[in-house]
Parts: structure tokens; C-alpha cells; sequence
């Protein structure tokens, strides 16, 4: 298996670019396909430095047919992480984001079942859950219900049960059934779906994985769609507090991207992965006050407080972390990495990096257009 030949869709990116590093370490070859979108690789952008010279870049959009045909010629299995990532933005570009992740993928699978290849892995996200699993004081376990706008409205940020009594969040599993409350989480879902089904359909080994809060180099710190930990970065690294949605105690699974690259090794390796679904996270959960804290504790920024902001956007959600024991048991998936360990190493390749703060326009885009309240 070590001569196979891989293409990654989005493979100049945070994720993509880590599992190449993770594949060539393992004796694969590694193609990228990848536009080198300016909100993650900025204007005029060419081949990234972080990008190992064993990777052959395409440059191209998902959506070209042409592209797709040639970024397959030879192909033996693929990982299909193009997207266009945010819950935000995804709200008010809702053409964009159901044309790249809908249509893209639709694109890639046609060509796909033309020449089908060994195995296909999709990066499917935590966003599909909503709201993750809880249990009642009695503790039943339900599934949390989407807060109404009217309740977040009067900043009630909890998640409460019919009688509303507040419940308690606990492990989400791949068996809780999806919610989708945002835009990136349907597109997300149908590129979940749709490579799980049309998969099955051609005769190759389909693996989804639903990735939870990554953190770690390489992430676009001047968007302010990007993950949690990299806007908090980029603001720290600005000299300005961090803003905490809500009132900060909703809770994540924090992954660093390296667990993350470990985990889809294994999904393409694994044979019983096949025709799954599987989370992967760290299986530990934080509020997203101690994440901001913990950033500024690295980063020596210390004496900027973090301000929470008391209000939501709408798409978010209150709690999901998750429950890895399927990855465990399956994939043979160990995290390695600590939370502690990971922001070091975040911190010290943050040194060297700038990054432009756009979070208070992105904060002002939703706000105009009524998305947070």
C-alpha cells in the first residue's frame, strides 16, 4: 500500500497540507488540488512554503471538470477536503457555499464514477450534529433541541428540556442525529452524504470523518471564519482581547491537526473502515473561556482579558464535544497531542507569522445583516 497514489482536494491548506505530510512520512505519493482561495491563502497567493516539495500542486477549483479529470489521472484513492469553511459567512454567501461544497462535490463524484478509485475519505464536520447529546437530571439522555431565536434574544444561552429544566451536556456519538442549524453544516452533510451514497453506489470504499475543533500551524489567521483558536491568535497577536460569543462557557472538543492527519491515515489504511462514519476529536472538552485563556497563557498576553461579547450568531450552537471510542475501537485512532502541548507549538510557530485582524469586520457584516443577536 506505502507506493499508492493519493489526491487531496483542498491540499494546500491547514488540514490538507498535514495530512500530506502524514502520507509522505508513510510512503505515499501525494497530489494537491487546490485554488488557493485569498481569504485562506490571501491575494495573488502562489504555492505555499509549508508545502513539502514531494506534494505535486494542481492549481484548480473543484468545480472545473477539466481540473477534476486531471487531478485523477492515476489516482488510487482520494481525500476530499475542499470546502468552504465558516458558520458565519456561511449564512449571508449562501450561493457560494452551496455551489463549492454541493457542487464541487456533486463534480468530483461524476468523475468518480466514471473511473472509480480504491478508496474515497470525506471530511464531514461536528457542525452536522447541531446540538450535541445531554442528559435530564433523571439522566435520560435526549438530544438537544435548537435554542428559538426569541430565547437567544434574552441571552437563555443554555439548552433546556421540555419541562426547561436546564440539561447537561455530555459526548456526542456518530448515532445522534443530525440537526444541520446552519448553511456549512447542510452543505457539510450533503458532502457527507452524497459521497457515503454515490460511494456505495460505484463499488469504493467510502469513509467519512467528522472533524471537530482543529487547531495548529498553518491555519489562516487572517480569516475571521476560521477556527476559534486562530481568531483568538490573530487577535491576541493584534494586542486586542479576544471575543468571546455568549458568555463563554459553551463547550468543544479542541484537536490538534496533527490527531487529525493520524485519524485520516488510518481511514484510508483500516479495511473495516469502510461504508463509516466516524467523529474525530481529542475526546476532551473545554469552555470556550478556558481555550481563550489558555491562548493567552502561551502567548504571554496575559494581561489581555478576554471580552465577552453576551450575544450569539445565529447558526452556533451551545455544546459538542466528542465521543471517539467508534475511531478508537475501529481505526486504532490514539490522540497524542495535549491541549497544553498543541498551544505551545501553535505559539512558538506564531512568532513568525502576521496576521491581519478582520474579526471586527466580520463581526460588524453579521450584525448589519441581523445574524447576531
Amino acid at each position: 500500500m506505502g507506493t499508492k497514489k493519493v489526491l487531496i482536494t483542498g491540499g494546500a491548506g491547514f488540514v490538507g497540507s498535514h495530512l500530506a505530510d502524514e502520507l509522505l512520512e508513510h510512503g505515499y505519493s501525494v497530489r494537491a488540488l487546490d485554488n488557493l482561495s485569498p481569504q485562506v491563502h490571501g491575494a495573488d497567493a502562489g504555492r505555499p512554503a509549508y508545502l513539502e516539495d514531494e506534494v505535486e500542486l494542481m492549481i484548480g477549483d473543484v468545480r472545473d471538470a477539466g481540473a477534476i479529470k486531471c487531478a485523477l489521472e492515476g489516482v488510487d484513492a482520494v481525500y476530499h477536503f475542499a470546502a468552504t469553511v465558516g458558520v458565519g459567512q456561511s449564512m449571508y454567501q449562501i450561493a457560494e457555499y452551496t455551489s463549492v461544497n454541493g457542487e464541487g462535490t456533486a463534480i468530483l463524484l461524476e468523475a468518480l464514477a466514471r473511473n472509480p478509485v480504491e478508496r474515497l475519505v470525506v471530511a464531514s464536520s461536528m457542525s452536522i450534529y447541531g446540538e450535541g447529546l445531554y442528559v435530564t437530571r433523571h439522566g435520560e439522555r435526549v438530544e438537544g433541541q435548537e435554542r428559538s431565536l426569541e430565547q437567544l434574544r434574552a441571552h437563555e444561552w443554555e439548552v433546556r428540556g421540555p419541562d426547561g429544566e436546564p440539561l447537561k451536556p455530555i459526548q456526542t456519538p456518530e448515532t445522534k442525529c443530525p440537526a444541520v442549524p446552519s448553511v456549512y453544516a447542510i452543505s457539510k452533510y450533503q458532502q457527507e452524504r452524497l459521497c457515503m451514497t454515490v460511494g456505495r453506489a460505484y463499488g469504493m470504499e467510502t469513509v467519512g470523518l467528522r472533524f471537530f475543533n482543529i487547531y495548529g500551524t498553518r491555519q489562516a489567521l487572517s480569516n475571521p471564519y476560521t477556527g476559534v483558536l486562530a481568531i483568538f491568535a490573530s487577535r491576541f497577536l493584534n494586542n486586542k482581547p479576544p471575543l468571546i460569543n455568549e458568555d463563554g462557557a459553551q463547550q468543544r472538543d479542541f484537536v490538534s491537526v496533527r490527531d487529525i492527519a493520524q485519524g485520516c491515515r488510518l481511514a484510508l489504511e483500516v479495511a473495516d473502515a469502510a461504508d463509516r462514519v466516524f467523529n474525530i476529536g481529542s475526546g476532551q472538552h473545554y469552555t470556550i473561556r478556558q481555550i481563550a485563556e489558555q491562548m493567552a497563557e502561551v502567548l504571554n498576553k496575559t494581561q489581555i482579558e478576554p471580552q465577552i461579547v453576551d450575544r450569539c450568531r445565529v447558526g452556533d450552537i451551545r455544546n459538542c464535544f466528542a465521543d471517539i471510542s467508534l475511531a478508537q475501537d475501529i481505526l486504532g485512532y490514539a490522540p497524542t497531542v495535549e491541549l497544553e502541548d498543541g498551544l505551545t507549538e501553535l505559539a512558538e510557530w506564531l512568532e513568525g507569522q502576521t496576521a491581519v485582524d478582520n474579526v471586527a469586520d466580520a463581526t460588524q457584516e453579521l450584525s448589519a445583516r441581523g445574524l447576531a443577536v
